[in-house]
């Protein structure tokens, strides 16, 4: 992928010049440890538990970020579980990703595509290695059981308790397995919310978030993004990292449970809590803030720029800037809650002043004059962006003709970087090391790629 690192090329559209370096490796020596174990022992309080019985080179990695050594068998699919385990993997953690006969949904999920793939599917599981088995069948089954055992971590979205028929649900799973952290997404939680299906746009639209989002003329709109799908996968991710922190003073495992409805609530913050707290149901206010203004897009002479004005200095440096600067000393405008209050007085004073110059030139005189403020960049102009100033958005997942692009995690670590070894897995990929390190022979499995899955997920 090429990103223009010209300096005014996210406003124009015009074609980008420059290629995205990619990610730089760091080696590390291969420490060969026993891959056949006869028992994962539950250790001594104060000791985190390591998947010690991997072999560094189960597929092949060689990254040195700080998850690394710990074991995650993924039962998730789509979104939120799959975007959880791709961010522990990035951070080092070996990950098992068990997919039904018919493989992730999302693999599906077209266009758009590259070289016949899902870009969907290869968004969120690079640095995974995939194994395709039907629960209904023994000996596949009995494979999923043995990965659940070994794992220092299994995340499942599956309805509730759709694993207890396999012997794959928490109690099972920690019977031959205390130490393991379990971590269960849901749409609705395991209560009167059970039976319904966890789909973000029905997350959207029950807590409230489509109610807020669109102009006051329009239908309510669902976000652009599956926000509640990503925030879920973080908050399961941070409640992993938590319950491994505990784990290492106790020595034993959990289960934890998240869903994206509570994820929702949570997530909209001030929105929630302005209802809760005051008893005001927000409404929709197309780009403006409830609370705080000017705070959205504001028509230019030839567009718009975003202008994020959040205090009164701000205020005073914007009337300033754009040759008004008596309205900062008007009473109407001077502070925060007049300004929200008698914003439909002032909105038509700002626009008559920034219609003299264009969007390019207030984002250079009010970022200069240190006022927050942006373009409206389509996707591809925001990734340029992001390379213009530094962030190196793109790196390449996995090598040689297998390598593909995809967006840099967004954590960096100063002593354990996070690495990008393993391109997305072909459905079933990795059969064959999995069940060599399980011990297994190809025939004592069963084939699930040939059988068509009937297990609901």
């Amino acid at each position: 992928m090429h990103i223009n690192r010209h300096p005014n090329k996210y406003w124009t559209g015009s074609n980008p010049t420059a290629k995205v370096k990619a990610s730089t490796k760091i080696p590390r020596s291969t420490v060969t440890l026993d891959p056949h174990p006869t028992d994962k022992a539950l250790p001594d309080a104060g000791f985190m538990p390591s998947a010690d019985h991997l072999t560094s080179d189960l597929f092949g990695r060689t990254g040195t970020g700080p998850l690394s050594g710990l074991l995650v068998a993924d039962f998730g699919r789509v979104l939120a579980g799959p975007y959880c385990t791709m961010l522990l993997a990035d951070m080092g953690a070996t990950v098992v990703k068990i997919e039904s006969p018919s493989g992730d949904e999302t693999r599906d999920w077209r266009p758009p595509v590259r070289n016949g793939e899902s870009t969907y599917y290869l968004s969120i599981n690079r640095n995974k290695g995939s194994i395709a088995l039907d629960l209904k069948d023994p000996a596949d089954r009995s494979v999923a059981q043995e990965i659940a055992r070994r794992a220092d971590v299994m995340v499942e979205n599956f309805k509730p308790d759709g694993l207890n028929p396999f012997g794959l649900d928490y109690d099972s799973v920690a019977a031959t397995n205390p130490a393991v952290i379990y971590a269960s997404i849901t749409g609705f939680g395991t209560a009167g919310g059970a039976s319904l299906p966890g789909y973000d746009l029905l997350v959207q639209a029950l807590s409230g978030l489509m109610s807020v989002t669109g102009s006051p003329e329009t239908p309510a709109y669902r976000s652009g993004v599956a926000v509640f799908d990503v925030m879920t996968g973080l908050h399961t991710a941070i409640g992993i990292l938590a319950a491994l922190q505990e784990r290492q003073r106790s020595g034993t495992g959990q289960r934890i449970e998240v869903n994206l409805m509570s994820s929702a609530l949570s997530g909209m913050v001030n929105q929630t809590a302005g209802y809760l707290l005051s008893g005001t149901v927000p409404t929709r206010l197309g780009n403006e803030h409830p609370s705080i203004y000017p705070y959205e897009p504001m028509a230019t002479g030839d567009g718009e720029i975003v202008i994020a004005v959040g205090n009164d200095p701000q205020f005073r440096r914007l009337c300033q800037a754009i040759g008004t600067p008596a309205l900062a000393e008007d009473d109407r405008f001077a502070a925060a809650p007049q300004r929200s209050l008698n914003r439909h007085l002032l909105r038509p004073l700002l626009l008559e002043a920034l219609r003299c110059r264009s969007s390019a030139e207030w984002f250079e005189m009010l970022t200069a004059a240190q006022i927050p403020c942006a373009p409206i960049n389509d996707v591809r102009q925001g990734l340029e962006f992001a390379e213009h100033i530094g962030l190196d958005p793109v790196v390449t997942a996995g090598h040689g003709a297998s390598a593909l692009p995809g967006i840099r995690n967004p954590i960096t670590f100063s002593q354990t970087p996070v690495s990008y070894d393993m391109a997305p897995p072909d459905h079933d990929g990795h059969r064959e090391p999995i069940l060599a390190w399980l011990g297994r022979n190809p025939s004592q499995a069963g084939n699930a790629t040939h059988r068509k899955s009937s297990i609901t997920l």
